[in-house]
């Protein structure tokens, strides 16, 4: 069974798997290789080939990335948000849940003391995507304009707007603001540019990217930052509600 699944790349299978390869016999053979330490049980149908150069402990010493086993548990999927700009360099925090892309609602799963959860995208969105080699398996994740783009439309699922923001100071001669601007169009969203106008405003980046300024606003104005409490300043010419202030001196220490 072991070899089998590794034949066909499957170092994280399901017990459907198992059924398709032995029939009535799945759970009795899932239940001995457990026992044995061979397999580690991510959760309820997931399970991971433990690698023989472990050693003899087995599943107990086995760690499998959070990227591999989130890459079996919805489909379609990418790898997003604050774990990409993560990924990406973009952030040097680490956040302990792992942000899935996906087109389904589906509620948040616990898995080895880790948390996954799924973000809902509509089709019009789930595009920019790349693979990526993650112990041996392809993986899919934003890349990394996307990934911005995705911050800037949803910054509580990356941290807040300053994290975001602080990501696009430190980093913005890596990306490429001609395709962020595309990508917002593309996924039909003004507000990822109210965001990102006013970051780069206030970053004294603005004069360096001219191409953010020529899109036209919206007359809406949404929240700056979704994870503050909605009061603040409304900013007529940002078209947004200034909820929190990005002060670049803050990140200086």
């Amino acid at each position: 069974l072991l070899l089998t699944l590794a034949e066909r790349d499957k170092k994280v299978f399901t017990i459907d798997d198992v059924k398709f390869l032995l029939g009535g016999r799945a759970k009795k053979v899932m239940h001995s290789l457990m026992k044995k330490k061979w397999v580690l049980p991510l959760r309820k149908g997931l399970y991971a080939i433990v690698p023989l150069d472990v050693g003899m402990e087995g599943a107990d010493r086995f760690i499998v990335h959070e990227f591999v086993i989130a890459s079996e548990l919805v489909e379609p999927y990418y790898i997003g948000f604050w774990s990409a700009l993560n990924y990406h360099g973009l952030s040097d925090q680490i956040p302990n849940t792992t942000f899935i892309a996906t087109t389904k609602a589906k509620k948040p799963v616990h898995a080895l003391g880790m948390v996954f959860r799924f973000v809902r995208v509509l089709r019009r969105k789930f595009f920019g995507i790349e693979e990526v080699e993650i112990e041996s398996k392809r993986v899919n994740i934003s890349d990394l304009n996307k990934t911005i783009c995705d911050c800037l439309d949803h910054p509580e699922h990356a941290g807040g707007v300053e994290e975001v923001a602080k990501a696009i100071y430190f980093s913005h001669e890596e990306l490429d603001f001609n395709s962020i601007v595309n990508y917002a169009l593309k996924m039909g969203n003004v507000t990822v540019l109210k965001r990102l106008r006013y970051i780069l405003d206030r970053t004294d980046l603005l004069d360096r990217y001219p191409m953010v300024e020529k899109i036209k606003l919206s007359k809406g104005y949404p929240l700056l930052d979704p994870l503050s409490p909605r009061r603040g300043k409304y900013d007529g010419r940002w078209k947004l509600l200034v909820n929190r202030e990005v002060d670049v001196e803050r990140w200086m220490y």
